[in-house]
């Protein structure tokens, strides 16, 4: 495989596991741009953050910075 082929696999394999956490945030948050999410947690798992704490910084970005913040009644359904 190619430098380029890999690194794509590579990219390709983060998105499919960033869609699978943006999931639950998506399924409880409101309106958002999916993107944001998923940039924030692109760059802690590239990071070196687990994908736990990755969730965590997308989530955290989303509240601090674009104001969208998950209803407290929500959160127990996440």
């Amino acid at each position: 495989m190619t430098d380029t082929n890999t690194q794509v696999a590579e990219l390709a394999q983060l998105l499919a596991e960033t869609a699978e956490h943006h999931g639950s945030f998506e399924a409880v948050a409101p309106p958002h741009h999916w993107w944001d999410w998923y940039a924030a947690y692109m760059v802690a798992r590239q990071g070196g953050a687990s994908p736990e704490d990755a969730a965590t910084a997308g989530d955290k970005y989303m509240a601090e910075v674009k104001n969208v913040v998950i209803p407290p009644e929500a959160l127990s359904r996440r």
